[in-house]
């Protein structure tokens, strides 16, 4: 198997060169040489299914391994009913979305503040994804992997120990580790090759070899202040971190196959380009 890269959503250059529809997207990233594309459903699944269908033909026409960001209003930390029921539509309808286009995976943010009672609060999270992933299988969603994300800052649920915590339920739920969002709520953790080195051995030890080999990554240079993340940067700005070619050498070494989607903002695919690049380096290739 060979590391997928790819942007989530579609970079700036993608319409400034006259595109408009993201079904241009599979071949357009083909030609990049970029083998991956997380589809933005992150305001909400507004996509069709003779759309998203269409978006999966290409996608398997050019190459290109897809995946769902599902929308932010998931918030599996929600006690109030109404906002339960409203998380429910939007998790169902992200991993419908993702059976009609034939998206491997489905990320989600697990939800709001961790709160003070960070072990409580994680409990009722995992009961609640434990519950949602029932009314998945009873609707037939039940194959689809779905990750937990990683969160940019330390005062919301989504730790990588918690994202570990909540992929334990079944081998469908699997983590997207977010390296810049770790980088920004750590306030700055990952500055050498050994502070990637533990992240990827916490999740060998919690979830096993083989979920470390096919590991659903994201990566982006981060802006960051004391509370954690900021916004995302691309690599043009300089300063940011972290930096990939820590992870590119883990990546090497451990012989991982993992999916990189690059979340830099409006350069998504170039940086996701750049990131492939430090990978063959590391690789010797």
């Amino acid at each position: 198997m060979q590391v997928k890269f790819g942007p989530a959503g579609n970079s700036d250059s993608f319409y400034q060169a006259g595109h408009k529809s993201s079904l241009e997207m599979p071949r357009w990233l083909e030609g990049m040489g970029l083998t991956a594309y997380e589809y933005q459903c992150v305001r909400g699944v507004h996509l069709k299914e003779e759309t998203a269908g269409k978006l999966g033909e290409a996608a398997r026409k050019h190459n290109v391994a897809l995946s769902i960001h599902g929308p932010y209003y998931i918030s599996l930390t929600a006690t109030d009913p109404g906002i339960k029921e409203k998380t429910q539509k939007h998790f169902i309808d992200a991993l419908r979305a993702a059976h009609w286009m034939g998206a491997r995976v489905v990320v989600f943010h697990p939800g709001g503040g961790a709160g003070n009672q960070r072990a409580g609060t994680l409990k009722r999270v995992r009961d609640r994804l434990a519950e949602l992933l029932d009314i998945a299988a009873d609707q037939g969603f039940g194959a689809i992997p779905v990750a937990p994300e990683t969160m940019g800052k330390a005062s919301l649920l989504g730790n990588l120990d918690e994202v570990l915590e909540l992929c334990t339920l079944g081998e469908n739920v699997i983590p997207a580790i977010d390296f810049g969002h770790l980088h920004a709520a750590g306030a700055g953790a990952l500055r050498e090759e050994e502070h990637f080195a533990a992240v990827l051995n916490r999740v060998e030890e919690v979830l096993g070899a083989a979920a470390l080999q096919k590991l659903h990554i994201h990566f982006s240079p981060v802006e960051f202040t004391g509370a954690g993340e900021r916004r995302h940067r691309t690599m043009l700005d300089d300063g940011y971190g972290p930096d990939f070619a820590l992870l590119a050498r883990q990546i090497v070494q451990r012989g991982m196959a993992p999916t990189v989607i690059c979340e830099s903002s409006g350069r998504q695919a170039e940086d996701a380009l750049h990131f492939k690049r430090l990978y063959e380096m590391a690789a010797g290739s």
